[in-house]
C-alpha cells in the first residue's frame, strides 16, 4: 500500500511529511540524502526502542549508514531540564557535528525534546522526526514547536525549530495500545472541530474503523490532519495569528495536565478531548455555538472511549483556572481561548470573562 506526501511550505525551511507504511524499515533510503556523513544519532525511549529501533538500524545499515542510539526513559517526565541536559551532554560526548542530522524516533515527548536539543546543540543541528504515535504523526511532529515542561506548566520553555523531514510510518501505529491510539485520535478530531465539519462527520462514521486498525482509514486521517496543519503553519509559523486555532481544547487541557502532574494518569490527548468538550460547552454557554453541537462533540468522544469529564481528575475549579492563567498564550494578563460558532468554525478570542470560565468548570464538575 502506497502512501502520500504532504508539503509544509516554509520557504528555505520547507520540508515534506511522508505518510506511508514501512518507512522505518527503509530509514536509510528515507533520510540518506539529508546526511552530512554516513552516521545518524537516533534518540528514542525504552518502549519505542524495543518495538522499532532494530528495524530503523537495519534500514540505515542497508544504505551504509551507521546508527548510534541514545535511549531515554519513556513518559512526559522526560520533557525536563534534567533530561535535556543529559541528552545534550551525550550528543556532545559523541562529537555530533553541525552538519550531522539527529533522528527523533518516538512520540511527542521524544520529538519535542530532540527538536529543542537540536536547536541548542552547536547553535543548531538538523533533525528529522520519525513519529511512532498517532498523536505525534498528526500534530506534535509537524510545525516545529519544540519544548520542555516546567513546574509552572506544559511547554513553557522551548523554541520553534522545523525538522528537515517527517517520516510518518502508519504501520508503527499497529503497535500502540488502544489508549495511546485514542490519545492521538483526540487530536485528529480536533482538526474537524476547528475547521472542517465534513471531516468531523467522516470521523463519526469511520473513527472506530480507524481505531480498530484499518490502514486506509488511518492513512486518510493522518494525511488530512497533516494537510490542515501544514496549511495553518505555512500561514502563521510562529503562532502570531491563525496557528493558535490548533490549540483548540489545549487551554483547558494543559490546566488539567498540570493539576495531575503531567503523568500517566491523564495523557495529553485525553486532556485535549476533555478540553474540546469544555471549549464547546463554554461556547454554548456564551451563546456562540448551538447546544446540540456541544452535545455532539461530547457524544463522539465518549462513544470511542475518550474521557469527557474533569471530575475524575480534580474537584477544584479555581485551581484549574489558576493553571490556565499560566498558559503560554496569555497576553497582557488576559487568557486566550479557542472557541467555536459551531463544529468546524473555531475562532480566537481574549474577550471571555473569567467568571464564565469558572462557571463552565464548576458546571462540568457538577454534571
Amino acid at each position: 500500500m502506497t502512501g502520500e506526501t504532504v508539503a509544509v511550505a516554509l520557504g528555505d525551511r520547507a520540508y515534506d511529511i511522508r505518510v506511508e507504511p514501512g518507512l522505518l524499515g527503509r530509514s536509510g533510503e528515507a533520510v540518506g540524502d539529508l546526511l552530512g556523513r554516513p552516521y545518524l544519532p537516533i534518540v528514542t525511549d525504552e518502549t519505542v526502542a524495543q518495538l522499532h529501533l532494530p528495524a530503523v538500524e537495519a534500514g540505515l545499515r542497508a544504505e551504509g549508514i551507521e546508527p548510534a542510539a541514545i535511549v531515554l526513559p519513556p513518559g512526559e517526565g522526560t520533557k525536563s531540564f534534567h533530561h535535556l541536559e543529559q541528552l545534550l551532554d551525550e550528543l556532545v560526548t559523541r562529537k555530533i557535528e553541525r552538519r550531522d542530522t539527529i533522528l527523533a524516533l518516538g512520540g511527542g515527548v521524544i520529538g519535542d525534546l530532540v527538536g529543542f536539543a537540536a536547536a541548542l546543540l552547536r547553535r543548531g543541528v538538523p533533525f528529522v522526526q520519525a513519529p511512532t504515535t498517532l498523536l505525534a504523526q498528526v500534530d506534535s511532529a509537524v510545525g516545529g514547536k519544540t519544548a520542555i515542561n516546567s513546574r509552572h506548566g506544559k511547554n513553557l520553555i522551548g523554541v520553534f525549530n522545523q525538522p528537515r523531514r517527517v517520516l510518518a510510518d502508519v504501520a508503527a501505529l499497529d503497535t500502540l495500545p488502544r489508549r495511546e491510539m485514542l490519545a492521538g485520535y483526540a487530536e485528529v478530531v480536533k482538526y474537524g472541530l476547528l475547521g472542517d465539519a465534513t471531516f468531523f462527520g467522516w470521523l463519526e462514521a469511520n473513527g472506530e474503523r480507524l481505531l480498530a486498525g484499518d490502514r486506509t482509514a488511518r492513512i486518510h486521517a493522518v494525511v488530512h490532519s497533516c494537510r490542515m496543519k501544514a496549511a495553518i503553519v505555512a500561514r502563521d509559523e510562529r503562532e502570531e495569528g491563525d496557528r493558535a486555532l490548533l490549540n483548540l481544547g489545549h487551554t483547558f487541557g494543559h490546566a488539567l495536565e498540570a493539576e495531575t502532574g503531567f503523568g500517566s494518569r491523564l495523557l495529553h490527548g485525553e486532556s485535549v478531548a476533555i478540553g474540546c468538550v469544555l471549549a464547546f460547552a463554554l461556547s454554548a454557554r456564551l451563546g456562540l455555538c448551538p447546544a446540540e453541537d456541544a452535545a455532539r462533540v461530547r457524544r463522539h468522544f465518549a462513544a470511542v472511549g475518550l474521557p469527557v469529564a474533569i471530575a475524575p481528575y480534580t474537584n477544584d475549579a479555581r485551581m484549574l483556572l489558576e493553571h490556565m492563567r499560566q498558559d503560554k498564550k496569555v497576553v497582557g494578563g488576559r487568557m486566550t481561548f479557542i472557541l467555536a460558532r459551531g463544529i468546524g468554525q473555531a475562532f480566537i478570542t481574549r474577550d471571555v470573562a473569567e467568571a464564565e470560565v469558572l462557571a463552565t468548570l464548576e458546571g462540568a464538575l457538577a454534571a
